[in-house]
Order: C-alpha cells, then sequence, then structure tokens
C-alpha cells in the first residue's frame, strides 16, 4: 500500500514541477491540444455515422417489426458510440505521446536536468527515435485494445460486469498509462519495451498509485490536455528511482552511456 502513495506522489510532484517551470508547461500543451481536436473530430463523425453503420451491419433485422427494430438498433448505436469513445480515451495517451515526441523528449530532458545527475540522450536523429517511439506504442496498443475489448464485453456480465470489471479496467488502463508515459525517459536510457515491463511489474503497486488517478482524470479529455506535461515530468521522476542503482554501486550500462540498444 506503501509504493501505491509513493506513485500518487510522483504524479503529484511532476504536476508542480510543471507549474514551476511555465515555459515547459506551455510547450507540453500542444501535443494534447493536437490530440483532442483529432479526436474531436473521429467522435463527432462517429456519433453521425453510427447508426447507419448499425443499419448496414444488421440487414438480417430490416423485416423487424416495430418497436424492435428500433430498440435493437439503437442499442447498437449506443454500443458502437461507447467502444469508440472508450478506445479513444484508452488511446490518447499514446497517440499524444507519438504526436508530441520531440516536446515531451525536451521535457523529460529538463526534468533530468534539473534534478541532477547523469542526463541520458539517445544519440539518436529525431526519426529513428520517432520510428522506436511508434513502433512501440502501437505495440502497446494492440495490448490495450485486446484488454479494452474483453474488459469491454465482460461489462454485459451481471452484477460483475457493473463492480469488479470496472475496478479490474480502471487498473489495467492505469498500469499500461504508467507504461506509455515512462516509455519517454526509460527509452532515453536505453530500457527495452520488453525490460521496461518488467521494471514497472517490479514496482506494479507504485505504477498503479501514478497510473490509476491519471486514468481517471483523464475520462474528461480536456483535463488530460492540461495534465499530460506534468505526468511526463512525474513519469520521469519516477523512473530515475526506479532506474537508481543500489547505493554505494556506480551505475553501468546504457542509462550510463545515453544508448539505446538495437
Amino acid at each position: 500500500m506503501h509504493d501505491l502513495g509513493v506513485g500518487f506522489g510522483y504524479l503529484w510532484k511532476g504536476q508542480r514541477w510543471v507549474v514551476g517551470h511555465g515555459r515547459s508547461f506551455g510547450f507540453g500543451l500542444l501535443p494534447g491540444l493536437i490530440t483532442l481536436v483529432l479526436y474531436a473530430g473521429a467522435l463527432i463523425g462517429l456519433a453521425y455515422g453510427a447508426d447507419n453503420l448499425a443499419s448496414w451491419s444488421t440487414p438480417f433485422a430490416d423485416d423487424w417489426s416495430s418497436p424492435w427494430l428500433g430498440l435493437f438498433r439503437g442499442f447498437l448505436t449506443v454500443l458502437v458510440f461507447a467502444l469508440g469513445l472508450f478506445l479513444a480515451v484508452v488511446t490518447f495517451t499514446a497517440v499524444t505521446l507519438l504526436i508530441g515526441q520531440p516536446f515531451y523528449e525536451s521535457l523529460s530532458e529538463a526534468v533530468d536536468r534539473a534534478e541532477g545527475g547523469e542526463v541520458p540522450e539517445s544519440g539518436l536523429p529525431f526519426w529513428r527515435e520517432l520510428l522506436i517511439s511508434a513502433r512501440d506504442s502501437l505495440r502497446v496498443l494492440v495490448r490495450v485494445a485486446i484488454y479494452g475489448v474483453l474488459l469491454f464485453a465482460l461489462g454485459f456480465l451481471p452484477v460483475v460486469g457493473q463492480t469488479v470489471v470496472p475496478v479490474i479496467g480502471f487498473c489495467v488502463s492505469g498500469f499500461f498509462l504508467a507504461e506509455e508515459l515512462t516509455a519517454v525517459a526509460l527509452q532515453r536510457r536505453g530500457v527495452q519495451l520488453k525490460e521496461r515491463r518488467a521494471l514497472l511489474h517490479s514496482r506494479r503497486m507504485m505504477s498503479l498509485g501514478f497510473g490509476v488517478p491519471l486514468t481517471l482524470a483523464f475520462l474528461v479529455p480536456l483535463v488530460a490536455v492540461f495534465l499530460m506535461p506534468g505526468a511526463v515530468a512525474g513519469a520521469t521522476l519516477m523512473v530515475r528511482e526506479l532506474t537508481a542503482p543500489p547505493e554505494g554501486e556506480a551505475v553501468t550500462g546504457p542509462e550510463q552511456r545515453g544508448a539505446v540498444l538495437p
């Protein structure tokens, strides 16, 4: 339980850090605003087209009598939009991080520099960093989509679907969110996706303490835009603890060299 508080503490420290560094906060808002506009347009389009999609996908119901036809397709329309909204929420961070790669990379470096010690740098050209980030984000998004569809389907189970499943869903989303946000700082330290997962699993409760409150806040897209810079800063602070060597032990490996492993 202590680690839950530690994780939330890093989230809070990150928000305080960007507030105290106004320029970093301002630059960090841009990717979230761009993603918000793109997602808003997609959801508006889905809202207008969901009923047509429901009708097109259920030709077998054309001959159903009223009110069953309307009720059935109305339910499907709501279901399609709800699924689209859910996927938008769980993928918002990954897409924002991809769009804002150079912004968040600079923000994460600024946090490391301000906190002292080594400031790892990948040493790779921008296009290479973007390619690695896109590849890892796609892998995470595939896993998020699989878990999301599964949990969405389980949500229709009586009682369990309205109690246990939402709690599991928020925990899963929170862990993935922590994984995505820490990727900015861990990638600069040469920690690959598989090792990043193992590192976060080793401090699972801290990861949940960081990611779950953020997931709840991100349910409101506009809030997500304003919290993203602080979330990246807080994730960088958390990474500094996760990758810190035991006391008295020298730092070795890619974290010290600032190189990204092949």
